[in-house]
């Protein structure tokens, strides 16, 4: 996909990976709208910030249909917006189960839901979907953040082989550690240079969004070669 004033839609776009795939698409002179619970740290022309929780179906589905009101599709949709709590299964907060499946499972199902009209109506379109490796293998204290990326995985595969006819992409990212705030809630691991650079995870998913239209990578893993130095 050729991605100069292509519209593409990031969640979770004011962090980490989602933060680098804004300015990445914004390099390539993509149209990009942010998702964002609070407010943006990107300034530039062709760029948008939609205040939006993707828990929330009402307030996702007025973003997504500024978008669609402004330009009338949508070509890219990059589902980044999540976060995991740390904890044994049977100490783990109640509420935080909800959470990250509001918010890493529910909230992605909503974001597709509402851009693959556009994407099938005209025959292209491609879907990121940001899983983690501990949606390929169970990880101690973090069983129920794999649940909700082993649950990424399922839907995305599922999806692809649902939409491919219609000349939709779907491709599911399984990121390795990677040095954002994301172990903010971990009193054990603290992000360092070892781990995964999100402008290289970005830059990645970039690569994938910018492939021929017949060629269509499904899995995308990702790992630190050395983790530990």
């Amino acid at each position: 996909m050729e991605l100069k004033n292509k519209i593409a839609v990031v969640t979770g776009a004011n962090k980490g990976i989602g933060h680098e795939c804004v300015q990445q698409l914004l390099e390539k002179g993509a149209i990009v709208f942010g998702i964002c619970r609070s407010g943006c740290s990107h300034s530039h022309p062709n760029y948008t910030c939609l205040k939006a929780d993707v828990r929330n179906l009402e307030g996702l589905s007025a973003a997504f249909q500024q978008v669609l009101d402004q330009h009338g599709k949508i070509d890219v949709l990059i589902n980044n917006a999540g976060l995991g709590y740390f904890g044994h299964c049977d100490e783990l907060p109640i509420e935080q189960w909800h959470e990250m499946f509001d918010t890493n499972v529910t909230g992605l199902f909503y974001a597709t839901r509402l851009a693959l009209p556009s994407m099938k109506q005209q025959g292209a379109g491609h879907i990121v979907n940001i899983s983690s490796i501990a949606g390929l293998e169970g990880y101690q204290q973090v069983s129920a953040y794999c649940a909700t990326k082993f649950a990424v995985r399922g839907f995305s595969d599922a999806l692809y082989k649902e939409v491919r006819d219609f000349g939709v992409k779907v491709t599911c990212v399984y990121p390795g550690s990677v040095k954002t705030d994301f172990f903010r809630h971990s009193e054990n691991i603290t992000a360092h240079d070892n781990m995964l650079m999100p402008e290289d995870v970005a830059n990645q998913i970039v690569y994938c969004l910018e492939s021929p239209p017949n060629f269509h990578n499904v899995n995308l893993e990702i790992r630190p070669l050395k983790p530990r130095g």
